[in-house]
């Protein structure tokens, strides 16, 4: 946890339904629960998110485990939501175009335009890699899940896990390397 209170301490109070302990968690886990459900192509992450986080809090009484098994827990579910998602919509999910907020105002263009540039190019790329190797990546380097917890959400085995990560980080290498790095 990011502050004075061990994950046992926040946890235990979120489990006693002190509303605190429920925003640590949400705080800590929101942010890179929304990237990846972005970048798996939900339709509505933000959305897709707060449907996970009730899941979370309305079964968090039953849960036992360490801050590790407890992030694997809510990205397990996440994956489940995404594949409810998918099954919803009965088509394989194409990776989503975010739309820029049209009620923001200001800041920098210039670097604006660079973010904007940068997550479609991420887009892209993840776009051109297997399912089952976005997957893994995704749940690796966003969800940041040992290659253990990766193989139970996804239902693997650890070898296939890290079999899947080398390919996928392989396939994401060659269509890099060639571009180089601009100035």
């Amino acid at each position: 946890m990011t502050g004075h209170e061990a994950f046992d301490d926040v946890l235990s109070a979120a489990q006693a339904n002190a509303g605190w302990a429920f925003q640590r968690l949400f705080d800590e886990l929101a942010r890179p629960l929304v990237g990846y459900l972005r970048a798996q192509g939900g339709r509505e992450p933000d959305d897709l998110a707060n449907e996970v986080f009730l899941g979370v809090f309305s079964g968090i009484a039953n849960f036992q485990g360490s801050k590790e098994q407890f992030r694997s827990w809510v990205f397990t579910l996440a994956h489940r939501r995404l594949i409810d998602e998918r099954r919803r919509l009965g088509r394989r999910p194409a990776l989503v175009d975010s739309e820029p907020d049209a009620n923001v105002s200001g800041g920098d263009a210039e670097h604006d335009a660079l973010c904007s540039a940068g997550n479609e190019r991420v887009r892209e790329l993840l776009a051109r890699l297997a399912p089952d190797q976005r997957d893994v990546l995704l749940l690796r380097v966003v969800a940041d899940l040992t290659v253990e917890r990766t193989a139970q959400t996804l239902g693997k085995t650890p070898g296939a896990v890290k079999a899947l990560q080398r390919r996928g980080l392989t396939a994401l290498r060659k269509e890099i390397t060639p571009e180089g790095v601009p100035l």
